[in-house]
Formats: C-alpha cells, sequence, structure tokens
C-alpha cells in the first residue's frame, strides 16, 4: 500500500484574521489541533506529517491542549518556514525521506477536511500523477487593475474557472523537481500543483468539498462551526 507525507505549512503570519487563526478556537477546540486529527486518521497512509512552523514548532502563545496533542504525535515532525507559503513547503518537501512516494500538501488553517476528500484526492494522484480538489466559480469575475475604484477591462468566463482547495497530492520527486526547477519567485506562487503546470507535469482537479473552508477572518470561524453542527 502506498505511503505518503503530508505537510502542513504553518509558518504564516495571520494577518487578516488578526491574531493567530491556527490557535482560535472552533468548537472547544484551536483550529491546528482539528487539522491534526484530520491526519492522524489517516495513520494507514500517512507516513510523516511535517509542520512548517515560525520556529520549529516554538511558538510562544501556544494552546496547552495544543501543545501536549503536538507531544503525543509520534510520526510528526517540525521545520522551520519559510518567507512565503511557498518557501515554507520547500523548505518541509526537502525534509520528507526518499522513501515516501507521495506527499500531500495541506492548508493548515483547512480543520474541516474529511476521510473521503482526502482519500479520493489520493486516488486520482494515484492514477494520473498529481491532484487537488476544486470548487467551480459561481461569482461574476471581472479583470480590472486594482485598487479599486478602477474601469473593468473584461468579463472573465467563468465555465472554465475552479477555486483551489487542500490537499493537494503529488510524487515527491515530482514536486521536489518542480521546486527547483522553477522560472518564477516562489513569492508568485499561490499552490503546489501550479509548480508541476510550470514543469509540464499533468495534475487533475477532483471535486472539492463546500465545508473544506480555509480559515482567514473570525466570520470563517462561524461559518466552520455552521458545517460542523449540521454534521
Amino acid at each position: 500500500m502506498s505511503k505518503y507525507a503530508v505537510i502542513l505549512p504553518a509558518a504564516g503570519s495571520s494577518s487578516r484574521y488578526g491574531s493567530n487563526k491556527l490557535f482560535a478556537m472552533l468548537a472547544g477546540k484551536p483550529v491546528l489541533q482539528h487539522t491534526l486529527e484530520a491526519w492522524e486518521r489517516q495513520q494507514v497512509n500517512c507516513a510523516k506529517i511535517v509542520l512548517a512552523t515560525p520556529a520549529n514548532g516554538k511558538w510562544t502563545d501556544i494552546p496547552q491542549e495544543l501543545d501536549r496533542q503536538l507531544g503525543q504525535i509520534k510520526n510528526i515532525h517540525f521545520v522551520s518556514g519559510g518567507a512565503t507559503r511557498a518557501h515554507s513547503v520547500y523548505n518541509a518537501l526537502k525534509s520528507v525521506p526518499k522513501e515516501i512516494e507521495w506527499v500531500a500538501v495541506h492548508d493548515a488553517a483547512r480543520p474541516l477536511i474529511s476521510d473521503q476528500l482526502i482519500a479520493a484526492v489520493f486516488a486520482a494522484a494515484q492514477k494520473h500523477g498529481a491532484a487537488a480538489p476544486a470548487l467551480a466559480v459561481h461569482l461574476t469575475i471581472k479583470e480590472a487593475d486594482g485598487p479599486l475604484p478602477a474601469p473593468i477591462k473584461a468579463t472573465v468566463p467563468r465555465h472554465r474557472l475552479w477555486a483551489m482547495q487542500t490537499p493537494q497530492f503529488a510524487r515527491r520527486d515530482a514536486l521536489l523537481d518542480a521546486f527547483e526547477k522553477c522560472p518564477i519567485p516562489l513569492d508568485q506562487v499561490t499552490d503546489d500543483v501550479q509548480l508541476l503546470e510550470l514543469a509540464g507535469r499533468p495534475a487533475w482537479l477532483v471535486d472539492g468539498e463546500q465545508r473544506n473552508i480555509k480559515i482567514t477572518t473570525p466570520a470563517d470561524i462561524r461559518l466552520a462551526e455552521i458545517f460542523m453542527a449540521e454534521r
């Protein structure tokens, strides 16, 4: 059975949230604790959890319950994050042992990831080489030079637009090679399969889940609580 490592980039500043969103309480637990529990459940396939943090996991304001959980996860490994999300993922990727064929990159601030979605994306990656979940874009998208106010340049056809989610699965060696040969600065890389696109490697999209939201603002906590209550 194929094994993978999951990379959780968790070194961001949470500037739009106003405080560390990974420590925000969601249904009685910090957001990051929910995310870690979701990946702990995958222990049959998940050989290693790599957490990219500001300083090797040495947060100064970490909730006691989360700190205790981190100390109990046997297959967790800490790496120092970088200046951007892509730099953090690259640092974490280089720490994944060569014998682990697959890697998943998942936003640490997506606490409602389901077992079913993880399994579906991993299955698609094994079939096609790389895969990521996505949702259809239902809003009308306009092109304009910001900041606003600014004149509209064009309306972007939305039938080919997809809003990306995580986890994004790829072969470890393919993603590492794409990082090393990336033709643009890493601060311009906004998700992981983008690197494979730039390298000319195939990556497929599968249906994402509405409840697989990313916590960005305090309002997202309230939305996540609604999803959890419905479940």
